[in-house]
């Protein structure tokens, strides 16, 4: 009878499904319903793939985003002032695309977590936590990072309730042992991690906040090609002014001492752009990445270097292996393209 009464109702909202289609209507407003609500944080004033990964995710309908962070680099590239940039760019970004300044833009702590015994929340901590605790909405809460964690390891100790009422999804974290191995064999300390070892380490081997993570091994894979991106550039003002953006992000790093020259090659990483895939590019039914892949492992003790040490005990997370990216940037470069044509003229 179970059976039965599971395939009506499958055929049942199929039918309904197809109606809609046959309409012409959006399934999003055919079902009346967003997929999930989506904090963003992100290093807005370092590497811009962040801006391309924004400038994508406020264009997903299907999405409720209440809280943009702009978060701070780590301490030998920060100025002082990152998270405040970050939000200044964040924000900078939104009027280049013409868009309403609706969005709650806010600046995170300016500075990692010293200790763990030494932390003081922050106004988009406490931002963060007031989305979790909220009652007035079932829309599932992801935690959109494509940089540090320190906000969300602030919000996490200020109020741990958070943790079952969360998922985040990390662009960061060095490869795991299984996996192959560093970029030309180096064992650097992955960037993403680097910005706040702490708080990294207070998600990971503290917290109970569900994992999914894209580590360096995978966002590498996101490559864009610079000759796509110089031809689109001369047509449309968004990717003019985020290609801006790339060579400003260049131009800065070459004038950091001791930093190594920047090779020039034929591409660029826009390793930020997952987080577009795995919140808002999934089936209608079911809605889940379906065309990534992943390895699902105990959560391991996250390590002062980053390494990890297996833990067995560990709570369930997601280990992505492999990201659509033809998928990611199709829509990207789709959205991009109706936004400029429905903009107002200057």
């Amino acid at each position: 009878m179970t059976d039965h009464i599971n395939r009506r109702h499958f055929i049942g909202a199929t039918v309904a499904f197809a109606a809609a289609l046959a309409t012409g209507a959006n399934t999003a407003s055919a079902a009346n319903r967003k997929l999930s609500r989506v904090i963003i944080d992100n290093d807005f004033s370092g590497d811009p793939d962040g801006l391309f990964q924004l400038a994508h995710h406020v264009l997903c309908p299907s999405l409720d985003i209440p809280l943009i962070i702009g978060s701070h680099l780590p301490a030998q590239f920060g100025s002082g002032h990152d998270a405040a940039d970050a939000a200044s760019k964040a924000r900078e970004l939104l009027k280049t695309m013409r868009l309403d300044d609706t969005r709650h833009i806010i600046a995170g702590a300016e500075s990692p977590i010293k200790a763990r015994s030494s932390w003081q929340p922050s106004a988009a901590s406490a931002a963060i936590v007031r989305e979790a605790m909220r009652s007035d909405t079932d829309l599932p809460l992801i935690y959109a990072a494509g940089a540090g964690l320190t906000e969300l390891a602030l919000a996490w100790l200020q109020e741990p309730r958070i943790g079952r009422r969360i998922r985040l999804i990390w662009i960061g974290g060095s490869e795991h042992p299984e996996s192959i191995y560093p970029p030309l064999g180096q064992k650097e300390v992955e960037f993403n991690f680097m910005i706040d070892p702490v708080a990294a380490k207070i998600i990971f081997n503290e917290s109970d906040i569900e994992i999914w993570q894209v580590p360096r091994d995978v966002y590498r894979q996101m490559l864009f090609s610079n000759a796509e991106l110089d031809d689109l550039a001369e047509r449309e003002s968004l990717m003019k002014y985020l290609k801006g953006q790339i060579q400003e992000a260049i131009e800065k790093l070459a004038k950091i001492p001791g930093l190594p020259p920047i090779t020039e090659t034929e591409t660029y990483v826009l390793g930020d752009s997952p987080l577009v895939t795995l919140t808002a590019l999934v089936p209608p039914f079911q809605p889940d990445p379906s065309s990534c892949r992943y390895v699902l492992k105990p959560a391991p003790t996250l390590l002062d270097d980053g390494t990890y040490k297996a833990n067995a005990s560990g709570r369930p997370m997601r280990v992505y292996t492999y990201i659509d990216a033809e998928l990611t940037f199709r829509d990207m470069l789709v959205k991009f393209k109706r936004a400029a044509a429905s903009r107002p003229a200057a």
